[in-house]
């Protein structure tokens, strides 16, 4: 143990701080501490599209919630389309024309929805194993009560579900027009 300074003050004697500073001797202050790293600045975003992104959702969200799924569904007059990214846009714009010939061609007049599925389901089933490239479907544009094609809707959804099915799009007026839809399959 070390002695006790006697190069203390006498008046001090009993303050230890100038106990500490006489027992500590000269001090020397040490440089200042180099500046913390600083954190890179977050990158930009595009935050107007993030915003347009969402904007879309909820007005999407909410013409679902206060207007039903009935206002999402085509019209009797409303064109099909529907175009796999995988085809070339060039090739879209053929089938819209009416520039491919149909290889087969289905009639569901007549049908109700669930023999019209049936019968769909069938229909391109029987294309794609005879390889037909561009087929023709015949809805009709049958009306329910609250004024939607009940058979043009369910063509439209069925159609968007298949592997098979590159594109689709409403027929030329002279093939049938908004009430016939014209088919590209994938072939085998």
């Amino acid at each position: 143990m070390s002695p006790i300074p006697t190069n203390v003050p006498d008046d001090d004697e009993g303050d230890d701080a100038a106990l500490f500073r006489a027992a500590v001797g000269p001090v020397k202050p040490q440089a200042a501490a180099p500046e913390a790293p600083r954190k890179a600045p977050p990158r930009p975003r595009a935050r107007m599209a993030e915003r347009d992104e969402i904007d879309a959702r909820s007005r999407l969200q909410d013409s679902v919630f206060q207007h039903g799924l009935a206002e999402m569904e085509l019209q009797a007059g409303d064109a099909l389309s529907y175009r796999r990214d995988s085809l070339p846009p060039r090739v879209f714009q053929r089938l819209k024309r009416g520039q491919f010939s149909a290889q087969d061609e289905l009639d569901l007049h007549g049908a109700t929805a669930l023999q019209a599925e049936g019968l769909l389901r069938r229909f391109l089933k029987e294309a794609h194993d005879h390889d037909f490239g561009c087929v023709r479907i015949v809805h009709g544009k049958g009306l329910q009560a609250d004024g939607a094609p009940v058979l043009k809707n369910l063509v439209d959804r069925l159609l968007r579900q298949r592997n098979d099915v590159l594109a689709f799009h409403s027929a030329p007026a002279n093939q049938g027009g908004t009430g016939a839809v014209l088919v590209l399959l994938n072939r085998a």
